[in-house]
């Protein structure tokens, strides 16, 4: 009702601030409908973190404006796929989409590569998000180097471009308190849609936090032990780690108790897999049997899976993910409190995944501090002063990030987009060195140069249609004989359910096994040999044949 009442407010930029399982998809939803038809606007978008939740959060969409008779996809158009060829020929241009649509659902990596990516693929969708609502779902999870361009992008969009956004999270980064000379978000006078914030937390809290550091870290058999007593004692137990790897390691320790199963979830599956997967752990935690079951997944399942645990196993990370992981445990009340966990592993390598470590480094301040004087976090650590503090101390560590650095070794020399996009202050002084002068120009971008360094993501994935179930075999089939664009396009539509997006060290072992091909000569459409596909893990490295004998 709050959210249908904040509809009336002028245009601007607003904040939804949910704890998770408070409903935030519907309540968005309900304001961004009420908004558009008050002030006249063209569509929605929906801009969500992972392609794991769109499928489910768009179907509950659809269920509700797509009526019997309707076209799907007339109303509610999704867009999350890297499948497309990369070269711009008129084929491409045929299988691109547009966003078109009433409302579409995409990813903040398609949003990014929409307003600062190359090419004209996303310069031909870019209008669509003037004039429109634009709701971000799990804000939490923009990429930090991104920040200060999504931030001007969004002021913008509100101010230039007539359109509205609603930042939507349990954990409300503070993107209005970053530098802002650089660019803070501009939220409107009346941005909070909730009245009451701190109350809604309060009300809605259903879990007890639990930090469970150990001197030397948890072995991996000792975090198994843990949750095979969770399980036996609450029903069902999540293990939430933060590596593949590790989700694989966990998940074989686990599942040497025969008693009850033990599923797994990483992104090495397709989104069909997952589906299928979380479609058998949802039967199971709704069904009346006495038997107990576990789940070992990487962060995947924490935005947005609508999952009810009895108890939760989070390796430490930063606050904002410890959040999300408490949103799925006793997420329907059904329980006075649910337990969730949070302990350091002995053997897990974050390596590369600074957002991991830096965030698991800040979130242990905010616990000591919680612990030395609760009352100052109004006694939770999933409250509003919790994660403020939290994002304190985590966006001060990282404020030089936050423009996007480019290194030498891409563009050259270091510099940042934000630079590039703005006032280009280092190539205009190397002109002023060697001509003696400052250039004679009123735009001093660079555009072209900015475009080709920009990733959404640090690194950059390539989407390979994968051989999974008879559907994933048969879409790859046809794709390898279609020759007319229209019936690939279909095709193209249906493998984003069958699609794995590889990191670049992982592609070139599978090239090297050949077991990945193209389609077709010429197009830039990868799929995968069936004997790297497993159907427990997704895709392997090595042949899984033998590994499947043993395991099934």
């Amino acid at each position: 009702m709050q959210c249908k009442e904040a509809a009336s407010r002028n245009k601007g930029v607003f904040s939804l601030s949910v704890p998770t399982g408070g409903g935030k998809t519907l309540a968005s939803l309900r304001f961004a409908l009420h908004h558009a038809q008050k002030h006249g606007m063209d569509r929605i978008v929906y801009v969500i973190p992972f392609t794991s939740i769109i499928d489910q959060n768009a179907s509950v969409v659809r269920d509700i404006l797509e009526s019997e008779g309707v076209d799907e996809g007339s109303v509610v158009l999704e867009h999350h796929s890297n499948l497309e060829p990369e070269s711009q020929s008129w084929r491409d241009k045929i299988l691109a989409g547009n966003w078109d649509a009433p409302i579409i659902y995409t990813t903040m990596v398609q949003f990014l590569e929409t307003l600062f990516g190359s090419g004209t693929r996303g310069a031909r969708r870019m209008h669509q998000l003037a004039n429109s609502v634009l709701i971000f779902d799990e804000i939490q999870s923009l990429p930090i180097n991104c920040i200060h361009l999504f931030n001007n992008a969004i002021n913008y969009l509100v101010d230039q471009c007539g359109s509205s956004a609603v930042l939507c999270t349990a954990t409300q980064p503070l993107l209005n308190r970053v530098n802002p000379q650089r660019g803070a978000i501009n939220l409107s006078a009346e941005n909070e849609l909730m009245p009451d914030v701190k109350r809604l937390f309060d009300d809605l809290k259903r879990v007890e936090i639990l930090p469970q550091r150990k001197s030397g870290g948890w072995k991996n058999h000792e975090i198994a032990e843990l949750a095979v007593a969770e399980a036996e004692d609450s029903g069902s137990c999540l293990v939430i780690v933060n590596t593949k790897k590790m989700a694989r390691v966990i998940w074989e320790e686990c599942s040497s108790c025969d008693d009850f199963p033990a599923f797994h979830l990483s992104t090495s599956m397709c989104p069909a897999h997952r589906k299928e997967v979380l479609h058998k752990i949802r039967s199971h935690l709704s069904s009346k049997t006495d038997s107990p079951m576990i789940c070992v997944s990487t962060q995947l399942i924490e935005a947005g899976v609508d999952v009810d645990f009895g108890s939760v196993i989070r390796f430490f990370a930063g606050l904002d993910s410890i959040a999300q992981a408490a949103g799925r445990c006793n997420r329907n009340g059904k329980r006075d409190s649910g337990r969730v966990y949070v302990v350091n592993p002995k053997d897990e390598r974050l390596g590369m995944l600074k957002d991991i470590d830096v965030g698991r480094e800040k979130a242990e301040w905010v616990i000591d501090e919680f612990q030395e004087n609760p009352e100052r976090f109004g006694h939770s650590l999933l409250g509003p002063e919790a994660i403020q503090s939290y994002y304190e101390k985590y966006f001060f560590s990282r404020r030089d990030e936050m423009g996007y650095p480019v290194s030498a070794r891409t563009l050259g020399r270091d510099d940042a987009l934000l630079n590039l996009l703005s006032e280009n202050s280092l190539a205009a002084s190397e002109y002023h060195r060697r001509e003696g002068k400052w250039p004679e120009l009123y735009l001093r971008q660079s555009f072209m140069a900015a475009a080709k360094a920009f990733k959404a993501i640090d690194v950059p994935t390539q989407g390979v249609i994968v051989p999974y179930g008879k559907e994933g075999k048969r879409i790859i089939a046809e794709l390898c004989g279609a020759f007319d664009p229209v019936k690939e396009y279909k095709l193209l539509k249906l493998a984003q359910q069958y699609s794995v997006n590889l990191f670049s060290s992982d592609l070139e072992k599978l090239q090297k096994a050949d077991a990945i091909r193209q389609i077709q000569d010429g197009v830039d459409v990868l799929y995968l040999n069936e004997q790297y596909y497993s159907r427990i893990f997704g895709v392997s490295t090595s042949p899984v044949e033998s590994m499947e004998v043993c395991i099934g």
